[in-house]
């Protein structure tokens, strides 16, 4: 395979695994999600056109590029929380478990038990980490506090979190790390048995220690979950991701294999952007 060459060594990221390898297990499972021909628009800012993207079960699916590409604006459109704009216009579709997400008989509530949703800055409720967690499952009208109980636990296990907070678990979520806030967060998201994990640069606020926790629970909780990750970080984006998209003014330069992006790319934006020379 060949690997590029650049006089700035330090920002490629070699990724072992072959594209074979990677190929073969894509052809084993299925599409969650299916954009086509997605465009998005702003009032008259054109803000994502002609996205075409296929996110695979059981796969990290990342998306890089610089300020201001549309990465954050693609992932908000995967559970409609763009749609809390009002001057947003959107068409073409985006098909989650081949129904498609943007019809309007399709109950955004019921898309949202499906598709949890991870910050760029944690954002627990002012609440203690038992409610927090237990939050979603007592809006979906569980009440039993044995079965909370457990859901809680599972949840906080789920994020690697439990046996830093089990004893705490009657404090005010706002007097945990900022690491430990944001996995919080995601034992909140996991509570409610979701299908797919947005995250939206779930890392960029953290010390490099509490990043690598993160980090470390993507690679766990895929097994179980699909993730969508933003990341300004294209080193994250090679450790922990099975494929990438590369996002610029809008646009899906390129989307492959992540050790096909990052060894060998076939834009030459792509390389230009992961070797450093603009972005």
């Amino acid at each position: 395979m060949a690997v590029l060459t650049t006089e700035n060594k330090n920002t490629m990221v070699h990724v072992s695994t072959s594209i074979e390898e990677a190929t073969e297990s894509v052809a084993t499972n299925r599409i969650v999600y299916d954009t086509k021909d997605l465009n998005l628009w702003y009032g008259n800012d054109h803000a994502l056109k002609n996205i075409n993207l296929s996110v695979y079960e059981n796969e990290v699916t990342a998306i890089i590029g610089p300020s201001g590409c549309g990465k954050s604006t693609y992932i908000k459109t995967l559970n409609r929380m763009v749609e809390l704009i009002p001057v947003v216009k959107i068409s073409g579709e985006i098909l989650y478990r081949e129904k498609n997400i943007l019809d309007s008989n399709y109950k955004v509530e019921d898309l949202r038990t499906k598709v949890g949703m991870v910050f760029q800055k944690p954002n627990p409720f002012p609440k203690t980490i038992f409610e927090n967690v237990a939050y979603g499952p007592k809006i979906h009208g569980i009440r039993d506090k044995k079965l909370l109980n457990e859901i809680v636990e599972k949840s906080l296990r789920g994020a690697a979190i439990w046996d830093e907070v089990k004893d705490r678990l009657n404090e005010n979520a706002y007097g945990l790390s900022g690491g430990q806030q944001q996995r919080l967060c995601i034992a909140r998201a996991l509570a409610i048995e979701p299908d797919v994990i947005l995250m939206d640069e779930p890392t960029s606020a953290l010390d490099p220690i509490s990043t690598l926790k993160v980090e470390e629970l993507v690679q766990e909780l895929k097994k179980d979950f699909s993730i969508i990750i933003v990341t300004h970080n294209m080193q994250q984006a090679a450790r922990i991701s099975d494929k990438t998209a590369f996002f610029l003014s809008g646009e899906v330069v390129e989307f492959n294999q992540t050790n096909k992006i990052f060894s060998n790319p076939s834009d030459k934006r792509t390389e230009d952007y992961i070797t450093g020379r603009f972005g």
